[in-house]
């Protein structure tokens, strides 16, 4: 049993050692490196854009690309986060086409679910800056609260341009465009949360920002 034990210790220590080497090296690489890992996580929106269920009484789809926002601010941290999903809205609004039903164009920026994308950007700014800043937010209660912040950001951005486009009032803004999307971004930022406190460093690894 001891030597299980201290098999089990040695695996825990690579495990932590891993995470804080791969942070380490996120944080000290060069620039090119840093845009590489933005683009990845820009491809992962866009992948996770084409996953989508259309509901019957709004025209905001269900997709999956606040998923990959949540992951983007906290592997990434707050400026190569915000990076990544600027890229995504850039690359999309020239012409490929991975936003959402495999559309493209500055049009889909500027119409009626634009705003969710721009929201995007700052949800992973903000995600970035608090999990690099706050050893607290490496608790999976702290990183969950930071994800629904990000949430509520995208919401924000979303409902005000989906009230502008629509020309609808506030009320019927947040119906159409948070509420009917609430309980499943729960359901993402759970599951993003225990995957990132398996990403995360430890707080005693030394590594706290960016």
């Amino acid at each position: 049993m001891s030597e299980f034990a201290n098999d089990f210790k040695d695996i825990f220590i690579k495990y932590e050692s891993a995470k804080h080497d791969f942070f380490k090296w996120r944080s000290e690489s060069k620039l090119v490196n840093k845009l590489v890992l933005a683009l990845g996580f820009a491809c992962l929106t866009g992948i996770l854009a084409q996953l989508r269920f259309n509901l019957p009484y709004t025209p905001v789809p269900v997709t999956g690309q606040v998923f990959a926002v949540l992951l983007s601010g906290v592997i990434l941290g707050k400026w190569y986060g915000g990076a990544s999903q600027g890229l995504y809205a850039v690359i999309g609004a020239a012409g490929v086409p991975w936003f959402t039903g495999g559309k493209a164009g500055l049009e889909i920026l500027t119409g009626v679910t634009g705003g969710y994308i721009l929201g995007f950007i700052a949800a992973s700014l903000i995600i970035g800056w608090f999990t690099d800043a706050s050893l607290r937010s490496r608790s999976f209660a702290g990183i969950l609260g930071i994800m629904m912040l990000g949430i509520a950001v995208i919401y924000i951005f979303g409902v005000v341009q989906l009230s502008i486009v629509l020309g609808v009032n506030a009320g019927k803004a947040i119906e159409l465009g948070a509420l009917p999307f609430i309980g499943v971004d729960i359901y993402k930022a759970l599951i993003a949360s225990a995957m990132a406190l398996a990403i995360l460093p430890g707080k005693a690894s030394g590594y706290s920002k960016d």
